[in-house]
């Protein structure tokens, strides 16, 4: 790999949405619950319960991978992530109760 092809994995970003269903009959699966939506948390915005959508470059979608990959019990869990079509806008339908912010746009502090 080149130095140039390396640099576009860090700048392009691709939006995922993350869904789970983790097992919480047993107070181990309740965490792991925690666990995962901590995880995503650190990549994206929760637009459900358990779906997430994130902007990440490639390098970091990898990471969440990786880090997801420690926290799911794949035996009891189920973990998907999709790769949305762009731009969103022209392929998200939304009703109901919306997120409190929309991660695409400026965030006044």
């Amino acid at each position: 790999m080149c130095i140039g092809e390396r640099g576009d994995r860090w700048r392009e970003r691709v939006e995922v949405l993350v869904t789970y269903d983790v097992a919480t009959d047993s107070a181990a699966g309740r965490r792991r619950l925690r666990r995962v939506a901590k995880v995503c948390e650190g990549f994206g915005q929760r637009v459900q319960k358990s779906v997430f959508e994130c902007t990440v470059n490639e390098v970091q979608l990898e990471l969440l991978k990786h880090r997801l990959r420690m926290e799911v019990k794949p035996s009891e869990d189920s973990l998907r992530i999709y790769r949305l079509r762009e731009p969103r806008e022209r392929f998200l339908y939304t009703m109901g109760v919306q997120p409190e912010f929309d991660m695409h746009d400026p965030i006044v502090i």
